[in-house]
Order: C-alpha cells, then sequence, then structure tokens
C-alpha cells in the first residue's frame, strides 16, 4: 500500500517507514515471547501493591527523625517514579535481559536530568549543604591536586616505578575501553577517541593538575597497554558476535535442568549483534559532521568526570564518583545506538529519546562546573580551548579519512556491478517483495534490506542457501519465511 490511514489524515509511505525506523531504536519490540507472563503489564496489580505498600509504610513507622524522614520521602519519590518508568517510558533499542530494565535506565536518566536543573539554581553554601546531607564525611573531603603530587621526576624510569602504576585505576582504564570498545565497535573511532584524550588532558592541564603526566606514563602505560589491550579486547569480542549464529530456544522447549539454566543465563546477552559502519567512502558531510559532535560530546563526558569531583571535592574513590561513572557507562550504550542509527539510517529522521537526555546531561555537568567552579574557569586560557577544538578536528578528520581509504583498499569489492536479476524474492501470503542483498566477503554474511529495514544473517552460508527469517510488520506482528539468497 503507499499510504496508510491514521485517524482524520493519510500517512504517506514515507511517514509509514520513518515511524518504522525510529520505532526500532526507540521502541524496540521484544520478539519469540515464550513466557507471557513477565512480559505483561499487570498494571493494575502493581498499582494494588503500591498503594497498599505506601499506606502501610505511611501509618506504621515512625517519623520522629526529621533527617530520616526526608530520606524516605526521597526514595519512595524515586520508587514510585520508576515505577511509572516501567509502565509509560519507551524500551529504546534493547530489549535484553527485559525492556523493563532498560526503561528503569531511561526513569533514572529523566532523574538524574531533572536534579541537575535543581543543582544550577542553588548557590553554593545550598550544594554544600545539600552535599553534606548526602554524606556528612564529606566535610573533610579534600581535592587530590592539593594533597598529590603529578609528573615528578619524569626522566627516572625504573620497574618498581612503572609497576606501581598498575593499580585498580590501571585495570578500571583497561576494562573501560573494553566496554567503550563494545559500544563504538569501530578501531578509527576507539584510538581516536583514546589519543584526542590525552591530548585534551594536555590542553586542560592548566586548570587541572592531575592531568599532568610523564611521558611513559601516557604513551605507553595509558594509550599502549590500558586503552589499546582494552579496545584490543573489546573488539575482538565484537568480532565473536558478529561471526555467531543466534538461535533462541524456547525455555519450554528445553527439557534438561543445564539447558535450562544455560539459556536463563543466555538472557543477559544480546539477542542479536549489528554489524557497525560508522563511515563509508560516499558518506556525506553530514555524517562526517556528525561523527565530529560524537567526539566532542565523548570528551565532554569524559571531561565532566573531573571536573565534578575538582570542583565538588570528592575523591575518585567515593560512591558519587564511581556511581555516576557505571551510571553514565550503563546509558551510553542505548545512546551510542540510536546515535548510530540516527546517524547511519537516511530513514531515521531524528534522535532516541535516551540520546536526547544524554546529550542534555552532559552539558548541564558542564554548565553545573562552570557555575560553580567561576574562580577555576577564569584562570582558563581561552588559545588552549580554540588550539583543542581545532587538533580534536583535524585529528578526527584525518582519522575518519584513513577508515575511508582502508574501506576502499582493503573492504569488500563487487566483483560485478549491482543484480538486476535474480534478485531474492520474499513471499508473503502472496505479495512479493524485492529484498536488497549485499554480502560481506571479510565477514562472510549477507545483509538483507527489506522495506530499508536491516536484517543480518550471520551464518557461513553459500550460494543458494535457503534459511528462515522473522519479518516485523509494522503493527509487530511476525511472520516466518522463506528465502533463497543469492550472490551476484
Amino acid at each position: 500500500m503507499a499510504a496508510v490511514y491514521s485517524g482524520s489524515h493519510t500517512l504517506s509511505k514515507n511517514d509509514v517507514n520513518y515511524r518504522m525506523h525510529f520505532r526500532m531504536i526507540n521502541e524496540q519490540q521484544v520478539e519469540d515471547i515464550t513466557i507471557d507472563f513477565f512480559y505483561k503489564p499487570h498494571t493494575i496489580t502493581l498499582l494494588t501493591c503500591t498503594v497498599l505498600s505506601l499506606m502501610y509504610f505511611a501509618f506504621t513507622r515512625d517519623d520522629g527523625n526529621p533527617d530520616n524522614n526526608l530520606w524516605v520521602g526521597l526514595i519512595l519519590v524515586i520508587s514510585f517514579f520508576l515505577i511509572i518508568s516501567v509502565l509509560a517510558f519507551p524500551n529504546g533499542p534493547f530489549t535484553r535481559p527485559h525492556p523493563a530494565i532498560w526503561r528503569i535506565v531511561f526513569g533514572l536518566s529523566v532523574l538524574y536530568f531533572l536534579f541537575l536543573v535543581f543543582i544550577i539554581f542553588l548557590n553554593w553554601q545550598q550544594v554544600k549543604q545539600l552535599m553534606y546531607w548526602l554524606d556528612p564525611n564529606l566535610r573533610y573531603a579534600k581535592r587530590e591536586a592539593d594533597i598529590m603530587e603529578y609528573a615528578v621526576n619524569c626522566h627516572v624510569i625504573t620497574w618498581e616505578r612503572i609497576l606501581s602504576h598498575f593499580d585498580i585505576f590501571a585495570f578500571s582504564h583497561f576494562w573501560g575501553w573494553g566496554m567503550k570498545a563494545l559500544l563504538i565497535r569501530s578501531y578509527g573511532l576507539c584510538w581516536t577517541i583514546s589519543i584526542t584524550w590525552e591530548l585534551t588532558e594536555l590542553f586542560f592541564m592548566h586548570l587541572l593538575p592531575n592531568f599532568a603526566e610523564c611521558w611513559w606514563d601516557q604513551v605507553i602505560l595509558d594509550i599502549l597497554l590500558c586503552n589499546g589491550g582494552g579496545i584490543w579486547l573489546g573488539m575482538t569480542v565484537c568480532r565473536f558476535l558478529e561471526m555467531r549464529t543466534y538461535h533462541w530456544a524456547s525455555i519450554k522447549d528445553i527439557h534438561t535442568t543445564t539447558g535450562k539454566i544455560k539459556r536463563a543465563v543466555l538472557q543477559f546477552t544480546p539477542a542479536s549483534w549489528t554489524y557497525v559502519r560508522w563511515l563509508d567512502p560516499k558518506s556525506s558531510l553530514q555524517r562526517v559532521t556528525g561523527v565530529y559532535l560524537f567526539m566532542i560530546i565523548w570528551q565532554l563526558t569524559e571531561l565532566n568526570t573531573f571536573f565534578l569531583k575538582h570542583i565538588f571535592v570528592f575523591p575518585a574513590s567515593h560512591a558519587l564518583s564511581w556511581c555516576r561513572i557505571l551510571f553514565i557507562g550503563i546509558i551510553t550504550a542505548p545512546t551510542v545506538r540510536q546515535y548510530y542509527a540516527y546517524l547511519t539510517d537516511t530513514q531515521c529522521k531524528r534522535v532516541g529519546t535516551q540520546c536526547w537526555v544524554f546529550g542534555a546531561i552532559a552539558f548541564l555537568e558542564a554548565l553545573a562546573c562552570i557555575k560553580f567552579g567561576q574562580d577555576l574557569f577564569s584562570k582558563t586560557q581561552i588559545l588552549y580551548v580554540i588550539l583543542w577544538l581545532l587538533c580534536l578536528a583535524f585529528i578526527t578528520f584525518l582519522c575518519l579519512y584513513g577508515m575511508v581509504w582502508y574501506a576502499e583498499t582493503y573492504g569488500p569489492r563487487e566483483k560485478c556491478s549491482p543484480c538486476t536479476k535474480n534478485v531474492p524474492r520474499l513471499t508473503i501470503h502472496g505479495a512479493v517483495v524485492k529484498l536488497k542483498v549485499q554480502y560481506n566477503q571479510k565477514l562472510r554474511t549477507f545483509l538483507f534490506e527489506l522495506k530499508a529495514v536491516p536484517y543480518h544473517c550471520n551464518q557461513n552460508i553459500s550460494n543458494g542457501t535457503t534459511f528462515t527469517l522473522k519479518v516485523s510488520h509494522f503493527q509487530s506482528k511476525s511472520i516466518p519465511a522463506q528465502l533463497v539468497a543469492s550472490k551476484c
């Protein structure tokens, strides 16, 4: 059909495609539900339980302690907001282990966004009182830059000194870059972010003394060992997941206890794995600019981590620090997926909700740092900031050019012009739908596009292989269908 009726107006084919593509990244549906109980809303039951619990605790607990009353009230407000998040917020791009988990993650990001808005309209004394109320020990906290020395005796290089740098923070560097590689899935972008971050430390060293590092610490330990090792590990896992064949059996059809336990554990793994290609030789200027903006926001988020603990005075080991890092890491996963879809899918006309909130959080954190750190930022060398932006742009575009050159030189090549005959056909209730097939020689996978919706079949297949796909309709119905793939 060329058009679909909706209310009093008619939706064009492009409108339907736009809604479908945006829904894939913002409201992903669960396919092949095997246990209906875990995916039904249960709204009445949830409302009854929450109201009864609230009534019980409201009339039975001792309210003589004012501080405890504030804590309990704050926790209940957050809890009820997260319950509403489960009921009303979108799933986002992921459905594993359960869509409700990602609705809660989005709800927490909205709460953090609102908290930052609230903080910005306080004065410095009120902010300190709030922090001391959260943790009285913060009264005695000192800045790390005031009690530690950085980049001292850099010419003295011994094994003992090198080994002393392999602490919990070095492990967190390695593990953190492994997770970043899992999210970004590009050697070029990961190495660019790693190198440009070291340059960011150099340009902002006049504001944060703890950015000062010895050259061997910065180049060998940080870039090559910790960052490079983490990038290699993350990309290795990505390649493994790309080459896997995903066969998800219902837990009802598994009769052994070991099999059921294994299937339950696998519920916490991805349902599928998308081959990511941020750039190709035919990328538009808008796409290149979007990647540059991605790099800027990533660097800004990293900078916020150090400025927040320096301005609001709490150590890196404090819960405020590592909880924020963990939280930002979790919400980065759906954010990167939504931004990648917006950047590379021409049918996706706007960013997802989680991506929008993440961008707002990054800029609000920076705004809070600027407002409450005016004494610090008054020492800013504008020339350094301009040079930082220019260097970041130069290295980013140099990296992007290298990625495009690599794709043109070593990427998969077409042995013939695009096929105009023997195009695979998929028959659904008598309607013939044309499929666009692209074969990836390096990964030995076929990429199918049905109505501009991408599907991956990560199997080692040859010409004429027959296999089954499930085609998701706009009404969220799945129809099993057979297709025969043939290579040009």
